[in-house]
């Protein structure tokens, strides 16, 4: 699973918002299921800051937020993303996708 998370930042905090995403990106490291995280800038339009993580299933991801040190040093940074979806499923070569499908509560 993938999980991108966009920020726009001001110029005036980029410093001390590296900071913070080293920290959340480290953080989130330690949890079970993480396998890797980058951190980016976009080239064209520095205010723009990105931090992807991949996890062996969407369970992991959704474990780690709950954590006491992610609530702690990750989810108000990740709080401050673009509102946006957040979750891609990978896409390989002969794997099945995700359907969308209402689910029964029955």
């Amino acid at each position: 699973m993938l999980v991108v998370n966009r920020f726009r930042v001001p110029e005036s905090e980029a410093a001390s918002f590296r900071a913070d995403l080293e920290t959340a990106r480290a953080t989130l490291a330690d949890r079970p299921g993480y396998l890797n995280g980058t951190i980016g800038r976009n080239l064209d339009e520095p205010a723009l800051w990105v931090l992807t993580t991949t996890w062996e299933h969407v369970g992991a991801y959704r474990r780690a937020l709950s954590s006491y040190d992610v609530k702690l040093y990750a989810v108000p940074l990740l709080g401050r993303a673009l509102d946006e979806p957040s979750a891609y499923e990978p896409v390989e070569p002969g794997t099945d996708l995700n359907v969308q499908a209402s689910r029964s509560l029955g």
